[in-house]
């Protein structure tokens, strides 16, 4: 097996608890706005998780700016329970939801001991990510992760997001490590670890339930098509069930 000297990780959903964090963000929001918002006959978790999927997708894709995403999340949202929200009174909404959102931050059981284990193996740690560097940055510090990568490449700082193999390969350039010799680590198949593979990575698909497909797994992009178990089999990629598991890959 190739010697790993360099292994990357993905943020949302790999090393934090986002999704959780999102459900009890927006339910605490919806308790906080009563009626209409408290319709037992709207899922509103699953509409909120659609609107982030599909909006927040657009963002990455440079379709909206980031604000926009956030606004057009709640505008739908509150739409959708006989509210109509200007912008104004939309950005509001969005930043109430943000404060429980953030409030909820987690990181899962197994991030330390991965990270720990990691850097004990003797390879050298990072962060590839989604989303805006502030922003993510925040998230390690409230978390307690703050200065524990060597770098933090985010998408909305070098203006191109996973799965395109140039993030992946910025980030190996970062650390000096040839790509043959890296690995990278996340929840999306097609996004994270089929993209990681791509470039020429080690790719590793981290399937924390079992699933065979789990939620938004595979992501947007080329491939979206094929079953998962093929894709993962045609680019090479391994999967794991926890990230206890990712030290043993060094």
């Amino acid at each position: 097996m190739t010697r790993h000297a360099l292994a990357l990780f993905d943020l949302d959903d790999t090393l934090l608890d986002h999704r959780g964090a999102v459900v009890r963000g927006i339910r605490t929001h919806i308790a906080e706005l009563g009626s209409p918002y408290s319709d037992a006959g709207i899922d509103s978790l699953t509409l909120w998780h659609n609107l982030e999927d599909a909006h927040y997708h657009r963002y990455l894709s440079g379709d909206v700016t980031y604000a926009q995403q956030r606004r057009a999340r709640a505008i739908e949202f509150a739409a959708a329970h006989g509210v109509t929200l200007a912008d104004t009174a939309a950005d509001d909404w969005f930043e109430g939801y943000s404060a429980h959102y953030r409030e909820s931050w987690t990181l899962f059981d197994d991030t330390r001991r991965c990270l720990d284990a990691t850097v004990a193996a003797g390879a050298q740690i990072g962060v590839i990510t989604n989303g805006e560097l502030d922003f993510q940055r925040v998230k390690l510090e409230r978390t307690g992760l703050a200065g524990s990568f060597g770098h933090v490449i985010a998408s909305g700082a070098e203006g191109v997001a996973k799965p395109d193999p140039a993030i992946f390969l910025t980030a190996c350039e970062r650390f000096g490590v040839d790509p043959a010799n890296a690995m990278y680590v996340g929840d999306r198949l097609m996004t994270d670890a089929v993209g990681a593979a791509r470039a020429g990575l080690t790719g590793v698909w981290l399937n924390r339930f079992g699933d065979d497909l789990p939620e938004g797994a595979i992501g947007h992009g080329s491939g979206a098509d094929v079953p998962p178990e093929r894709l993962a089999a045609d680019n090479g990629v391994i999967t794991v069930t926890s990230l206890d598991d990712v030290s043993t890959l060094l």
